[in-house]
């Protein structure tokens, strides 16, 4: 062989070496961009639950009304649900890398500020702070994720990601019930601070940036802030209609600005050149209906999870640390299952799965029915939870591989958002409605309770008036200082039988949510795995990296 030959194989063979040195190195750093992903989750998926043990303290600290606790817990979800798509679209068009950071900075400041609020109102404005945070960190993870991971590689780490974060969510109640007991509820905000910083320097390290190269995709402000608006008159009015009355002014105008919105964001989407919501996604049958059954689960389990965490400590009487290690089974549940779902999921595909897992979640609630206000914790609250979580893990890893696998590469982050954004809207409308069930039964049972205590007929009609006050389970300590000392058990008997008779009726409603779940995803969900064997096969490389998916 020649001299120059020679050369050039061994300029060939450094290259080989270089390249395949490189793949190692890339391989190896996937699986931290897992860890980054799921670190960048801990901080939401804790906060979700964290925050849920502490509102009967917050309660009581802040002088919080009911309506008050659902905005603690919406303010955050509503903001989050309503700029999740701008944030995809940014992502998708100046890098998802980068608005994961930012995702990341604003969401540790607001949980910082949480943490120094004084007041109801300064803690409901900082949580939507925290949302904005959210809207913007989540979108890039998944789609990072299905950008870094292919294959039966992808399925798993979507698995993981589902565990991890519900190694959050597991942790949550007890850290979060350690920290309102021992220390104080701020704390639980405060804990986000190091966990964020953490996920910033690991994100800036290991994970390379990816956005969508196919297209200019510009931002839209008409759609942003339609949809923006229609969801929060939409949910001030569910909200607010108990205490302002449903055929007040103020109520039925609401729900009628927030119509005329939503009317006008859908007419927005469809004539945008670059929509914030592309609606030709939901042309794919089983991306609607993962995205219709994501709405209905979540709907279905956050109105519950909300008033769980009032039942166990102002009915049953638990305090914080006992009411996160109650809660912690349906959590266990979702770190054992869910990682198994991801993995035969891509194998099998996910129908089944979702059909399977809304069931058992419906199951779980039915077993719900079951709790009483002297009810004991292993032979009634204990099966309601683990069957709730059992079929959360069934649903949710198959569902996200079902949006993913059903979306093209170039819209993964705009596919991604739309799934937590509906996940988002589902919980929203989840804590609203069942909130304004629970409260409407309560204020319309409490009288007939106090009666059948045996209090005064005069009195019943003193005490009712505290209905609105006493519909989170319990009496406020100056509400129960008021009353007559041989009074005050006849009526915080009342208040508890009350609640649970109320918590009962939000039960019937979403069991009916989570059955409706179940319906869409056996009728209308396709199996993605099938359609990418019969189809893609058949494909070249280059067709099959477009991502065409064809369903079965």
């Amino acid at each position: 062989m020649s001299e120059s030959g020679q050369f050039n194989q061994a300029r060939a063979g450094d290259g080989s070496l270089r390249a395949t040195a490189v793949a190692g190195r890339r391989e190896k750093n996937k699986w931290w961009v897992l860890v980054a992903m799921v670190f960048g989750l801990f901080m939401p998926m804790l906060d979700s639950l964290v925050v849920n043990v502490a509102l009967p303290t917050i309660h009581r600290k802040l002088g919080a009304g009911v309506s008050d606790l659902q905005w603690i817990i919406d303010a955050y979800t509503l903001t989050f649900a309503s700029f999740m798509l701008s944030g995809g679209t940014l992502a998708d068009r100046f890098g998802r890398k980068k608005f994961f950071i930012l995702g990341l900075v604003v969401f540790t400041t607001g949980s910082l500020l949480c943490g120094l609020s004084s007041s109801i109102g300064e803690l409901i404005a900082f949580r939507a702070l925290q949302g904005a945070g959210g809207s913007l960190l989540l979108p890039g993870s998944l789609a990072i994720i299905s950008a870094t991971f292919q294959g039966r590689e992808r399925g798993a780490a979507i698995g993981v990601w589902s565990a991890m974060s519900g190694v959050a969510v597991a942790v949550g109640p007890l850290i979060g019930g350690y920290l309102v007991q021992n220390v104080n509820w701020q704390s639980i905000f405060f804990i986000n601070v190091p966990v964020g910083a953490v996920a910033v320097v690991l994100t800036s390290l290991v994970v390379a940036d990816s956005r969508d190269l196919s297209r200019a995709r510009r931002i839209d402000p008409p759609g942003a802030v339609s949809g923006t608006l229609g969801l929060f008159f939409l949910v001030y009015a569910t909200i607010e209609g108990n205490s302002k009355g449903w055929t007040s002014p103020l109520i039925l105008g609401s729900f009628a600005l927030a119509a005329l919105l939503l009317v006008t964001f859908l007419w927005v989407e469809a004539r945008s050149d670059s929509p914030m919501l592309p609606l030709k996604l939901f042309s794919n049958p089983t991306l609607s209906a993962a995205i219709a059954t994501a709405v209905a689960v979540f709907f279905a389990l956050f109105g519950m999870t909300f008033f769980m965490s009032l039942y166990l400590q102002n009915v049953i009487g638990y305090d914080p640390v006992a009411t996160g290690i109650r809660m912690v089974p349906f959590t266990v549940m979702i770190l054992l299952i869910a990682p198994v779902s991801g993995r035969l999921s891509d194998r099998y595909g996910s129908r089944w799965f979702m059909a399977g897992g809304t069931a058992v979640l419906a199951g779980g609630l039915a077993l719900s029915l079951r709790m009483q206000a002297s009810s004991g914790y292993l032979d009634v609250i204990f099966p309601a939870m683990v069957a709730m979580g059992a079929g959360m893990a069934l649903t949710m890893a198959p569902l996200s591989s079902a949006v993913m696998s059903s979306a093209p590469p170039r819209l993964a982050g705009t596919a991604s958002a739309t799934q937590t954004t509906s996940q988002q809207v589902g919980g929203v409308f989840g804590i609203a409605v069942l909130g304004a069930v629970v409260t409407g039964a309560f204020k319309s049972d409490f009288p007939s309770w106090l009666a059948r205590a045996g209090l005064p007929a005069r009195a019943v009609g003193t005490v009712s008036r505290l209905g609105a006050a006493a519909s989170s389970g319990t009496l406020p300590a100056a509400a129960l200082r008021r009353l007559p000392a041989p009074a005050r058990s006849l009526v915080l008997g009342a208040v508890h039988q009350s609640f649970v008779g109320a918590l009962h009726d939000g039960l019937y409603v979403s069991i009916g949510f989570a059955l409706l779940a179940s319906a869409i995803a056996a009728i209308f969900v396709r199996t993605h795995v099938r359609g990418r064997a019969a189809a893609g096969e058949a494909m070249a490389e280059p067709e099959r990296a477009k991502g065409a998916v064809v369903g079965a």
